[in-house]
């Protein structure tokens, strides 16, 4: 298999040569303080942003298999995290897609591509035997809304995110990049809001 590297570094070369950068510069800080997870999906690497009116700069974008926090303490979830605590960004939003490839995983098909590419039998034996089903965390989802919804669960519940922190969760279609809205992290909130609150509030 061809590399691209010697293509990739070639164009990087004239990219810097030539300050192409010059548009992109800004600060690491999103400008509308929102941090997205999403699919590592390679029809959203533009359509997304743009669908959503997110410019470079505006946005922490996340990228997982299936848009996927697969682990309350794995590395997408320090990532929201970080965008949140350190990165200024107020909002989080889960864009998971239709016609998403984590819907259609094999995960015996996978450990059997493995093999064939070389890994040892005996490394997954090792594996196995050190409490880790390979089966289920190579397993993807079988419903798209149903997997953003769990995910957003899992973000709007940690014991480390602040429970202030609006999480949306949408649908796209990878065809068109329309949203389709599953929850409103806005009113989620609101619903949250201790009785007594709502009452002082109406009564300013």
């Amino acid at each position: 298999m061809e590399s691209s590297l010697n293509e990739v570094l070639s164009f990087n070369e004239s990219f810097v040569k030539f300050k192409q950068y010059e548009p992109f510069i800004t600060s690491k800080y999103p400008t509308k303080k929102v941090v997205i997870l999403t699919c590592m999906d390679a029809r959203l690497v533009e359509l997304l942003p743009k669908a959503m009116n997110m410019r470079n700069g505006d946005a922490k974008i996340v990228k997982s298999a299936g848009a996927q926090v697969s682990h309350p303490f794995g590395a997408v979830m320090r990532s929201l995290l970080v965008a949140v605590y350190e990165l200024k960004a107020d909002e989080i939003y889960v864009v998971g897609h239709h016609d998403c490839g984590m819907s259609a995983i094999d995960p015996h098909k996978m450990i059997n591509h493995m093999i064939e590419r070389g890994v040892n039998k005996d490394i997954m034996n090792i594996i196995d035997y050190t409490g880790i089903d390979l089966v289920d965390w190579l397993h993807g989802f079988g419903d798209v809304s149903t997997s953003v919804l769990k995910s957003v669960d899992i973000i709007r519940n940690h014991p480390l995110m602040p429970k202030s922190t609006p999480v949306h969760g949408l649908v796209m279609d990878p065809g068109t990049g329309k949203l389709d809205l599953l929850s409103d992290g806005n009113a989620y909130l609101e619903n949250l809001e201790p009785k007594e609150s709502k009452e002082e509030k109406s009564s300013k």
